[in-house]
């Protein structure tokens, strides 16, 4: 009797790319690719940064909203700036100007103080706001009124017109009354959530500048080409800076400000910053921020709280300084010099800049060459701080003390805060693409992938072959993935190369 014959195939057991990823022994993953040891936050020292009456102030409005002082002096700094604003700008010697807008991030987690912190700042300057437009309401009604009168008027001009011309006879004048004057326009020193449009048109009626306040920085920043076919950015890296800007209205003249100074004030949450980081294109944005992420305040019971009418008039007095005029009579700041020792000690700083910048990467890189500028800047806020609560005369040179404050406070707070902000963004090239990637496996649920999958997807720094095989390549080195033997599909053509990926990095891990 002859046995049954059974085909090959039956024997072999089919392939499947289940059966090829199950079949893997993984070791554990790096650790550092997972979970990078992030730096320690740097101690803040408020004296001498600040004078004793203010360092005074930030500590009593950090314990009475039970918050770290560094997010209290996170939004002095920015609050400041703004109401100082276009009224003084920073000239450290010819032809190097800088107004005194400082950007700030505050950093942590839902429950670390951040918006009661900004409080302390932002509520005093807020009544200094309505105070302002209570004060300015009798001249807006005065000119309401006349503006009433104004159309009455031109309607009884045009019919004199007419019935001038149907008679043959010549036209009157029109009559000084038809014109009312300028619109007045309340004062604002503080904005939520307005439109880059909006923003130019406060702008171009209130020439001083304002604050641009964000409890939420994280939508604000990846909200930026949302609006205007993602013209939002380029106005926002212009505001930082002070400059001419035109924003461009459908159906309407464009508006021009001629210097867009914004201050901007915010949180963002860890996790949140980590991701835009990761995400975004490296535009210089992000490293416009100061950022402030201190360690979360001991839980206490609240003290008594700051003096709102102390920093109600320090703020009072700084935005009560007025601006010059151009030979034209419109409105512009009063340029402040450096003293020779002040110029000296700049130089000296640029060039300690220069030697970090050589140990930088990445968002760091960018940071650490904006330093310069917010060594300018800070200086020139904290001389008028002083002035402000000391009650000297006006300031009229930055000196050598104020930007040694400032100088200090960069290197020994700022630089370091930063390195701790911004770490996942201030590795080398590929190391900052093997995060992006590991971030987009995750975020996708990816167990294998192709590198043909990934530059596909456009993603900021892996929008190109080398830099997907870069990251790749680290992963790989890190057990995160694995290459697997390549696979020429049905239509035949050059196989894209695939990668397994580590479970663990899927279930749970950190």
């Amino acid at each position: 009797m002859t046995a049954e014959v059974k085909p090959l195939s039956a024997a072999v057991t089919p392939y499947t790319p289940e059966a090829e990823l199950a079949a893997i022994e993984w070791a554990e993953p790096d650790p550092a690719l997972l979970a990078p040891e992030r730096p320690e936050a740097p101690p803040l020292h408020l004296e001498p940064l600040l004078s004793p009456p203010l360092a005074a102030w930030v500590r009593a409005a950090a314990e009475g909203k039970g918050a770290p002082a560094d997010y209290v002096l996170a939004g002095l700094l920015a609050a400041s700036g703004a109401a100082l604003g276009n009224a003084r700008w920073a000239a450290p010697w010819p032809g190097w100007r800088e107004p005194p807008a400082l950007w700030c991030m505050v950093i942590g987690n839902p429950s670390a103080g951040k918006s009661p912190a900004l409080d302390a700042i932002t509520r005093p300057l807020a009544e200094l706001e309505r105070a302002r437009r209570e004060a300015a309401e009798p001249e807006r009604k005065a000119w309401a009124e006349k503006a009433e009168v104004a159309k009455i008027a031109e309607s009884a001009w045009k019919e004199a017109v007419k019935a001038a011309l149907k008679e043959g006879e010549e036209p009157p004048a029109k009559p000084a009354a038809c014109d009312p004057g300028p619109e007045p326009f309340p004062p604002r020193l503080m904005l939520n959530d307005a439109t880059i449009e909006r923003v130019a048109v406060i702008l171009e009626r209130h020439p001083r500048g304002v604050l641009q306040l964000r409890d939420e920085l994280a939508g604000w920043l990846e909200g930026m080409a949302r609006y205007s076919s993602g013209s939002d950015r380029p106005f926002w890296l212009e505001a930082y800076g002070g400059r001419r800007y035109s924003v461009e209205r459908m159906g309407r003249d464009p508006v021009t400000v001629e210097r867009l100074t914004v201050a901007v004030l915010g949180g963002i949450q860890p996790d949140r910053l980590k991701s835009l980081m990761l995400k975004a294109d490296d535009d210089g944005l992000v490293a416009r921020f100061l950022p402030f992420w201190p360690d979360p305040a001991p839980i206490t019971a609240p003290g008594p709280g700051a003096d709102d009418a102390f920093i109600k008039a320090t703020l009072e007095r700084l935005h009560g300084l007025g601006m010059a005029e151009d030979d034209a009579g419109n409105p512009r700041p009063w340029f402040v010099p450096f003293e020779d020792e002040a110029q000296a000690l700049l130089t000296a700083f640029r060039q300690s800049c220069r030697a970090w910048e050589g140990e930088a990467e990445g968002l760091l890189l960018g940071f650490t060459g904006k330093l310069p500028g917010m060594a300018v800047r800070l200086a020139l806020i904290l001389a008028h701080l002083d002035m402000a609560t000391d009650r000297p005369p006006e300031v009229e040179a930055v000196t050598a003390t104020h930007l040694a404050r400032a100088c200090a406070f960069l290197e020994d707070y700022a630089l370091p805060m930063a390195r701790r902000a911004y770490a996942e963004a201030s590795k080398p090239k590929a190391e900052r693409a093997a995060a992006r990637l590991l971030a987009m496996i995750r975020e996708q649920g990816w167990r294998s992938f192709t590198l043909r999958e990934v530059q596909r997807a456009g993603r900021a720094g892996l929008a190109r072959a080398a830099d997907v095989e870069a990251a790749a390549n680290v992963l790989a080195e890190g057990d995160v993935i694995r290459e697997l033997p390549e696979v020429i599909g049905p239509k035949g053509g050059r196989p894209s190369r695939r990668f397994a990926v580590n479970p663990a990095i899927l279930n749970g891990a950190p």
